[in-house]
């Protein structure tokens, strides 16, 4: 439905000669930015009431843009149709790093107006339904790793994304001085962020050579997830304003730590005043108990949202803050879910997913798994003491076959999302596999070349 208090704000904006340029975007399933960059005049004239329209195609394209056959939402027979895009006045802020433009996010719609369910940004408004429905509300929040390089990503690409110079020369995890080397990048990417209505709470050094932190503040959880990927695409555009270039690739070097993408969740009363996870006796409720249940029971069913791609997997290593088991406990960063904060603060970390990930499709995994264990009252299994690196108890899956499969089998998954989306993401994921079992890489090459 057109806000059209918001829609007239933004009109008026444009009117007063402040924007040259509208973005219409939408996520993709990936987690990228695709859509049109609109003259301000023919957008407000002409786009305001009725939207625009992009080639379907976009909801069935792998990482290389390359169309993928076999989905049921368009194909070749299907002509690749279009589908609408239909601006959420409620998300448009402007671009500071991009002077005169604004972003709009759109949210996808077909040709009777019905929403398409595939869409990632409607996978999770649909989960949040689902939870508003059973008298709840969410808050959410995403932490986002990545490296920092003292390149382009035309050079890097040039050097076959080998022997790149990090912007650091050691780990810097909570590090100032050499924090301070990378302010004119990193303290770039906070400041336009504020200044594009993106709050951020902090940024510091990470367990890495030029691997940095940025964390956002807590919001509704569709809300951070178009800040989570505003921010994302906007550090790039920063850094490459600046002559680098940055990763959220879950595992750049084997020798590193991998990039994360934390995820706090705690679950609210329908209104948002009144934390559903604190219990009347200071302790946790039972729904908070229940909520982290269904997140550990579903989390290798629902991994192919948190860890996308067969590098995703790579990152799951013992001793580098990775998880590589399905464990909780109370501030314990060697296990999968990690408990923080009392009383309103009281949330549950998912410490599993990469920042590879989709945070649409990771949100929504993570509020479908929380829903399931208060639906079915699942109790999570005793706390972890110690190091669970060292425990015995259920790992993480170890490749994305292994993913797929348990995806595949998965009823819970099939139920919470509804076998359009599930049957949509399966077939991304398998193609995914697929496109990395036929690849030679130059591990490969350089093993086997001269020795076989």
């Amino acid at each position: 439905m057109l806000d059209k208090k918001k829609a007239a704000a933004l009109v008026s904006e444009i009117k007063k000669g402040r924007f040259h340029t509208v973005i219409v975007a939408m996520p993709d399933m990936q987690g990228r930015w695709v859509g049109k960059r609109m003259t301000a005049r023919h957008f407000a004239q002409s786009i305001v009431e009725h939207g625009t329209h992009a080639c379907a195609y976009l909801l069935t394209v792998d990482m290389e843009m390359d169309p993928i056959p076999g989905f049921a939402l368009t194909s070749w027979t299907k002509g690749y149709q279009d589908f609408n895009l239909v601006p959420d006045f409620s998300t448009w802020r402007a671009l500071p790093w991009q002077p005169g433009t604004v972003l709009v996010i759109a949210d996808v719609l077909d040709a009777a107006g019905k929403p398409i369910s595939v869409a990632p940004r409607q996978v999770l408004k649909d989960q949040i339904a689902r939870a508003h429905a059973r008298g709840f509300s969410l808050k959410m929040a995403s932490e986002l790793e990545f490296y920092l390089f003292r390149e382009t990503y035309e050079s890097a690409q040039k050097k076959n994304w080998t022997a790149l110079e990090h912007y650091g020369s050691y780990i810097e995890d909570y590090h100032i001085l050499q924090g301070t080397r990378e302010e004119l990048v990193v303290g770039e990417i906070r400041n336009q962020m504020e200044a594009a209505g993106i709050p951020v709470e902090c940024s510091k050094g990470e367990w890495g050579p030029g691997q940095h932190e940025i964390n956002l503040e807590y919001s509704t959880p569709v809300d951070m997830a178009d800040k989570h990927t505003a921010y994302k695409h906007g550090a790039k555009e920063i850094a490459m304003q600046k002559g680098c270039a940055l990763t959220f690739m879950a595992k750049f070097d084997s020798r590193l730590a991998g990039s994360s993408c934390h995820i706090h969740v705690s679950l609210w009363d329908a209104a948002g005043k009144k934390s559903a996870f604190a219990g009347g006796d200071g302790k946790p409720s039972k729904e908070f108990r229940w909520f982290l249940g269904g997140m550990m029971k579903l989390a290798r069913e629902l991994s192919i949202f948190y860890a996308p791609t067969t590098n995703s997997y790579k990152r799951y290593q013992a001793a580098t803050f990775a998880p590589t088991r399905i464990a909780w406990a109370r501030d314990n960063r060697t296990c999968g879910f990690r408990v923080v904060g009392e009383g309103n603060s009281l949330r549950i970390e998912n410490r599993i997913p990469g920042a590879d990930v989709n945070p649409y499709l990771a949100f929504a995994a993570t509020v479908a798994a929380g829903l399931h264990g208060v639906e079915k009252k699942i109790e999570p299994p005793p706390i972890l003491e110690g190091n669970a690196y060292e425990s015995s108890v259920q790992p993480v899956p170890k490749t994305l076959a292994e993913a797929v499969a348990l995806f595949a089998g998965s009823k819970a998954a099939r139920e919470a999302f509804g076998a359009e989306v599930h049957e949509h993401y399966l077939h991304a994921a398998q193609a995914e596999l697929a496109a990395h079992d036929r690849a030679v890489t130059d591990w490969e090459k350089g093993r086997l070349f001269e020795r076989v």
